[in-house]
């Protein structure tokens, strides 16, 4: 199984767009390919600017149509009225094993590298967003990857995504180019 991870849409329906054509590109080789979305899906929040292609009712739409395959966490920008327009549900933070390791997977307004996950112990893995600028670091043997944002990516990077293979985490721009990886073994 391969699960690609992405944060932060922000409501901007070209980029979401984009990242799903990315997936689209990978499923012919992968076809139990899932999608974990880590929150801000529709708004984009009193601080951040308008994303490029703003359009929550089509990112809604792209998202329903994606239900099949896609789960979609709750993020700080998220609201009861979100939930209206989805026909799928906005949960809470939730892990999963994965090869001997569990992986958490969060918004990261709560749980990030300055305020860890707990339950997680060395070899974990902890994918978030909130920060908006992709990145890996490692706190006490924990991985936590920033996967950065889709829609409203800050500091002049580039939008991005994490990709989770059995052995191997790659991060990665739109662009397809490598931002960090690291293999599970």
């Amino acid at each position: 199984m391969r699960i690609f991870i992405a944060s932060d849409i922000h409501g901007s329906a070209v980029n979401l767009e984009k990242f799903f054509s990315i997936v689209d590109s990978e499923l012919p080789g992968h076809p139990d390919t899932k999608v974990v979305l880590l929150g801000d899906t529709y708004n984009h929040g009193p601080r951040n600017p308008l994303p490029e292609g703003y359009a929550p009712m089509r990112v809604a739409k792209l998202l329903n149509d994606a239900m099949s395959f896609i789960t979609v966490i709750k993020g700080n920008c998220d609201s009861e009225v979100d939930e209206m327009i989805s026909n799928f549900p906005i949960i809470g933070d939730f892990g999963m094993e994965w090869n001997g390791r569990t992986v958490y997977f969060t918004h990261g307004h709560k749980v990030n590298p300055d305020n860890p996950q707990p339950r997680a112990k060395a070899g974990d893995i902890v994918f978030y967003g909130h920060f908006h600028k992709p990145s890996v670091k490692d706190v006490n043997g924990v991985k936590y990857v920033c996967v950065g944002s889709v829609g409203i990516p800050f500091d002049g990077t580039p939008s991005s995504y994490a990709v989770l293979d059995e052995d191997k985490v790659t991060l990665k721009s739109f662009a397809g180019e490598v931002l960090d990886s690291f293999d599970l073994a």
